[in-house]
């Protein structure tokens, strides 16, 4: 038996064994047949019997023919505007490497700071975090802006996906990744599920969380685990070009080829700048994330920066809105059965009849939180589903409100990390192809559990010193 035909009999077999369990008191059967799906689909995912873009496919639509999702309700996913989002983020890269505008970029960075690997991804982690407060879209922030930029730095150093990803691609793409995941922890209006954990802290504990006493409680401790990222990422993806001595020289001899900029790197410069300023102040105008997106990509169509062919050849955008789209039809349609919601109380239940001092409690209930990110393709869902729960349990076991509010605010992003589908970003960095799937999670669960570790020790000294507790 080959290997994946033996890895999709586990993944069958697995989902059929969860499927005719007895079904728990509080459950409804049809949330129970989901959690079954999307575990095997999950693993699925890990085992890879197929692609994982037909393995979700063929989960949603086993899930409609099972009765378990209507049919509208099975295809809603692929119309998240989060999943566009995703798409032109994608497509926008293929503006900046058609171009020639991200070359241009990264030869400037390299040029100025492009001594080795490491001073690239302190580079990387810089730029993450000066715009991190002014964009609340990680997606937009990560995949619409940074992401090109870390793409066309792997391709100027002559590391593209496949053979010659590990040269310096692979570290760069996961320096990028877990910098956004990082930054989203550190301000109210880093990530957009944010402002909903200030919200219902407020509806929940009567808790008002402010802008800067969110960005005041993570600095500290978000900084260090942000300047930590590019060093173990050298530890964990090692690039092979370390160094980088004839970088300046290099950097201004292809500029010089380049010449100066063509009509289509200004036009496309136009776009970008104005696509942040209006990503920065979507709190002020109300215009969501992805139509400035799509409004980019139509311009960069009307003005034949990338043509139709471009869009249609885009094989990493049509493969993660497959995956990503589908995931997110099952999570969501997880969150809505009540099978989260029972889970998260049955533990904070379980948590408060040991005893145990809140400070304990408290641990316990966060790690819960933190690594059932793996249940979710999405920081809001996840919030929706357990904020308020997990904050009200918290307060009810001894807990300062404010505090909760804020470290469970906080917890809402730092397992971004963990999987290749834990935000919008994700999709767009992995898909790349610069790093393997079981890189990716092996690499997210050491980070995740770095950054988590430097919250719950350097950060919760800060919150004593802040008086938080």
């Amino acid at each position: 038996m080959n290997t994946k035909r033996r890895n999709a009999l586990i993944t069958i077999g697995v989902g059929l064994i969860l499927w005719f369990l007895p079904v728990p008191d509080g459950v409804t059967p049809l949330a129970w047949h989901l959690l079954a799906v999307f575990i095997a689909t999950v693993l699925g995912f890990i085992l890879h019997p197929l692609p994982i873009g037909a393995v979700a496919f063929i989960a949603i639509s086993f899930s409609a023919w099972a009765g378990l999702l209507k049919t509208s309700d099975a295809l809603a996913g692929y119309g998240n505007s989060t999943i566009w989002l995703i798409v032109c983020a994608f497509l926008y890269s293929r503006g900046f490497i058609k171009s020639g505008l991200g070359k241009r970029i990264a030869f400037r960075i390299i040029e100025a700071i492009g001594k080795s690997a490491l001073s690239l991804g302190y580079a990387i982690a810089l730029s993450e975090l000066v715009i991190s407060p002014a964009t609340p879209s990680a997606t937009a922030r990560g995949g619409g802006i940074l992401y090109p930029i870390v793409r066309s730095l792997a391709e100027a150093l002559g590391s593209k996906p496949g053979e010659s990803a590990r040269r310096i691609g692979t570290y760069l793409m996961q320096v990028g990744y877990h910098t956004d995941a990082v930054t989203c922890t550190m301000f109210v209006t880093s990530m957009a599920g944010n402002p909903l954990c200030v919200a219902l802290a407020e509806k929940t504990l009567g808790v008002q969380v402010t802008w800067m006493g969110w960005a005041s409680a993570a600095i500290v401790p978000g900084l260090i685990a942000l300047l930590l990222v590019p060093y173990v990422m050298m530890k964990l993806s090692p690039p092979e070009l370390v160094r980088i001595p004839d970088a300046k020289d290099l950097a201004q001899r292809e500029l010089s080829e380049m010449g100066p900029m063509s009509l289509a790197e200004k036009g496309l410069s136009v776009i970008f700048v104005v696509s942040l300023a209006l990503w920065a102040s979507s709190g002020l105008t109300n215009i969501d994330a992805t139509p400035v997106a799509m409004g980019a990509v139509c311009l960069m169509l009307i003005l034949d920066i990338i043509n139709w062919q471009d869009v249609i050849q885009e094989k990493g955008a049509w493969d993660a809105m497959f995956w990503m789209g589908s995931l997110m039809t099952l999570a969501s349609a997880l969150a809505k059965s009540g099978i989260i919601t029972w889970i998260a109380n049955g533990a904070g239940a379980a948590i408060s009849s040991l005893g145990f001092d809140w400070v304990v409690s408290c641990l316990i209930i966060l790690l819960f939180y933190t690594y059932i990110h793996y249940a979710f393709a999405s920081v809001t869902a996840r919030i929706s589903a357990l904020y308020a729960a997990f904050i009200a349990v918290s307060v009810s076991v001894g807990a300062p409100p404010l505090l909760v509010a804020i470290i469970f605010g906080i917890f809402a992003d730092v397992p971004i990390s963990l999987t290749h589908y834990g935000n919008g970003c994700a999709p767009i960095y992995f898909g790349g192809g610069y790093v393997s799937q079981s890189e990716w999670w092996k690499n997210g669960f050491i980070m995740t559990t770095i950054t988590t570790l430097i919250y719950l020790t350097i950060g919760a000294a800060w919150w004593k010193v802040l008086g938080l507790w």
